[in-house]
């Protein structure tokens, strides 16, 4: 069984739907929920729900930023060239303009965090098996 398996329900804002919008980006499942669509608010709001062992590919923004608000389970945060993060509920990360990262569950918890975007998304390659389950090893 799954740690956190109460995430894949919301843990404060609903799960949302399958995230088919982004499968390709994604290693595993994922689910979002939109939290603001205004079309005059230049900033994506969104709820962001990784079963285990998903995680989203490589990517940067540009020209914005993405802020992630850890609202359950655990997971990883990780900078081109710098050690992954575990994360948690509370945790908050702030990935500036042009920085190559990914993020997702570890490989045995749900995970779910707040993404707020502005700017336009890379996405780029996936993040690979030898990396992600190496981080877990050493979590």
């Amino acid at each position: 069984m799954a740690k956190n398996e109460e995430v894949k329900h919301g843990v404060i804002f609903p799960a949302g739907e399958k995230n088919e919008a982004f499968a390709q980006y994604f290693v595993g499942q994922s689910y979002l929920q939109s939290l603001v669509a205004d079309p005059e608010v230049n900033v994506g709001v969104g709820n962001v729900t990784f079963e285990p062992g998903c995680r989203n590919n490589w990517h940067i923004h540009h020209e914005g930023y993405q802020l992630l608000l850890v609202t359950g389970g655990e997971g990883w945060y990780q900078e081109e060239g710098k050690e992954a993060q575990f994360l948690k509920p509370g945790d908050v990360v702030v990935t500036h303009d042009g920085v190559k990262h990914w993020h997702g569950a570890t490989k045995d918890s749900w995970f779910e965090h707040i993404a707020i975007t502005a700017g336009t998304p890379e996405w780029l390659e996936p993040v690979s098996d030898d990396i992600y389950l190496n981080l877990e090893e050493n979590k």
